[in-house]
């Protein structure tokens, strides 16, 4: 059997500092002889190459002299490049948002939900909207039929967006909502529903997704062709900018990326790389980078490898750190930045043995926490089968409960920080990062390459390795090809009944009918002169379309009129 390079003994002894033998050589060389090739003459490892789930190798062992152990690089918490994390003393402070996704039926079913939530601990809303919802789409369209409601909540209007927020403490409560293709409609509703709680712009705290790059990437919930998108998104940051402080404009999104098959380098790379297409474009409108790179937030996966994952985050922190201190020229600390959100993977979770799923991401959630998150929604058990229960979700929020406050993992800041192999692994995945940055810049930047197909090719490329290795069972899924038991499913079911789409539908009839037509029709030719132009700001304008009872579809109809609508060409 091959051994690893790390544990292969030198072939003469090594120098150390003071051109003397090296003690650490000299007692790994003992180690190899003395103990490892007798183990393993008496058994065998069990298989050829270790390697993480991204394909990385790994050594056996990983010393103060292994290649590339970074420990030197690493610095403190709170100080730049940020490896260790944002803050000095980060979870010793102020724990982690846990922050559970949560969204079905109507209005009044979701907002229920973020009462029963809040009421068990949650300290922040994350709203999932229905499909029609994220494609721009009114309930009573036809295209909605059969899919109102059935996995988010439905928002079709400013009244909709009012009543699902309703008794909600929205000055004191974070939102997250993750919506993209219209996301500055989502925000537009959200700002004024504000208003009824007598909360101003500059009071309300949240994020929008609102990351369109990765849609065409991976999650293909578009509307526009990519370099209309793309003005959109710089509209919402310029207008957060200087309207919303406390608002981070773009949530820059690899969770949906790695869902759809991505290795966690490719995850790290792309994700980074539409950051910095934002931060280009912004900077291009004419904002300064110090003005708005301080709200750009991120969005991560935490998969099923443990190391991977923990070294992923440090690394994405270094990086954007000197990606914005040395190809942008940011001065603040606060611009270096990277506060990401992070939720376990849903595309890990198996209809098989559907409770194995609170172990996977229990183990996820504790990845994302020594990783330095932000802020966490742990997966529901039933999530491979439907949208949660109450019951599924209870227990998904209180593993991160667990975590918080009885597994001592807050207690130390980056408890993994010189960790032979964890600085190795960082170190490893910044180095592959930054290859796949030299060749999207070789291809013309993100806008580009997806245009061309690079990103969807590396990613259904890594998708069929992956499941190629699940089918001859060199990837084991534990209760799917390894483990499987015969035993039926036994998870109490959430039904969503076709009335949230006959209710929606009633409400919008009862809307045109009391809206003044001709303020209507008047905002969104208003709407329409404004995106035709080179860069004025949208914003505006769609809040008074949103102001004029114009809905979601309308808004989106008018900006299609210009800008048109968008086929991916296939990339198989």
């Amino acid at each position: 059997m091959a051994e690893s390079r790390a544990a292969r003994a030198p072939s003469a002894p090594t120098a150390g500092a003071t051109g003397g033998p090296d003690p650490v050589l000299d007692r790994q060389a003992r180690w190899e002889a003395e103990l490892l090739r007798p183990a393993l003459a008496r058994t065998p490892e069990r298989k050829e190459r270790f390697t993480t789930l991204g394909g990385i190798p790994v050594d056996r062992v990983y010393t103060p002299r292994s290649p590339r152990s970074g420990v030197d690089r690493i610095g403190y918490p709170g100080q730049p490049p940020f490896t260790r994390g944002v803050h000095p003393t980060m979870y010793r402070g102020r724990l982690w948002s846990m922050r559970m996704f949560s969204g079905f039926g109507s209005p009044e079913d979701t907002n229920r939900r973020f009462r029963y939530l809040l009421k068990h601990g949650e300290s922040g809303l994350s709203i999932a909207f229905d499909d029609p919802t994220l494609y721009g789409i009114d309930a009573d369209d036809p295209e909605a039929l059969g899919e109102v409601g059935k996995c988010g909540v439905n928002v079709s209007s400013l009244d909709d967006m009012r009543r699902l927020l309703a008794g909600i403490p929205l000055a004191r409560v974070t939102t997250s909502m993750t919506i993209n293709a219209p996301a500055n409609i989502l925000w537009g509703m959200y700002l004024l529903a504000g208003s009824t709680h007598r909360v101003p712009f500059e009071g309300l705290g949240g994020t929008t997704q609102n990351d369109i790059l990765k849609e065409y990437i991976a999650q293909k919930e578009f509307l526009y062709p990519p370099r209309p998108a793309l003005r959109l998104v710089t509209d919402t940051i310029e207008f957060a900018t200087r309207h919303t402080p406390n608002w981070n404009p773009v949530s820059i999104s690899g969770y949906h990326i790695r869902e759809a098959g991505s290795t966690a380098v490719q995850e790290l790379a792309f994700t980074l790389a539409d950051g910095r297409a934002y931060v280009a474009e912004a900077i291009a409108r004419g904002l300064a980078v110090d003005d708005f790179a301080p709200r750009l937030s991120f969005f991560f996966n935490s998969h099923n490898d443990f190391f991977e994952e923990i070294a992923k985050f440090r690394a994405a922190r270094r990086l954007w750190a000197t990606i914005l201190r040395d190809e942008f020229g940011a001065k603040k600390e606060r611009s270096q930045w990277m506060r990401f959100h992070t939720q376990t993977a849903g595309c890990s979770c198996t209809a098989q043995q559907p409770e194995l799923n609170i172990v996977r991401t229990t183990v996820q959630a504790l990845a994302g926490v020594l990783g330095g998150t932000q802020s966490l929604h742990t997966n529901s058990y039933d999530e491979a089968i439907q949208l949660p229960s109450e019951d599924a979700v209870r227990i998904a929020l209180r593993t991160q409960q667990i975590l918080a406050h009885e597994s001592g993992v807050a207690e130390a800041v980056d408890p993994f920080g010189g960790s032979y192999f964890v600085e190795w692994l960082t170190d490893r995945m910044e180095e592959e990062a930054r290859r796949y940055f030299d060749r999207i810049a070789e291809l013309g930047g993100v806008v580009s390459a997806i245009e061309r197909g690079f990103f969807q090719r590396e990613i259904q490329e890594a998708s069929f390795r992956y499941q190629r290795g699940v089918e001859a069972g060199t990837e084991k899924i534990v209760g799917v090809n390894a483990y499987a038991s015969e035993a039926p499913i036994r998870v109490p079911r959430l039904k969503i009944s076709e009335e949230a789409r006959r209710s929606q539908s009633r409400r919008l009839k009862a809307l045109r009918d009391r809206r003044d037509p001709r303020r209507h029709a008047s905002a969104l030719d208003r709407l329409r002169k404004v995106a035709a132009t080179e860069s004025e700001n949208t914003m505006p304008a769609v809040l008074d379309a949103l102001r004029a009872r114009a809905t979601l579809g309308e808004i989106v109809r008018a900006f299609q009129d210009v800008y048109g609508s968008y086929r991916e060409r296939s990339m198989y």
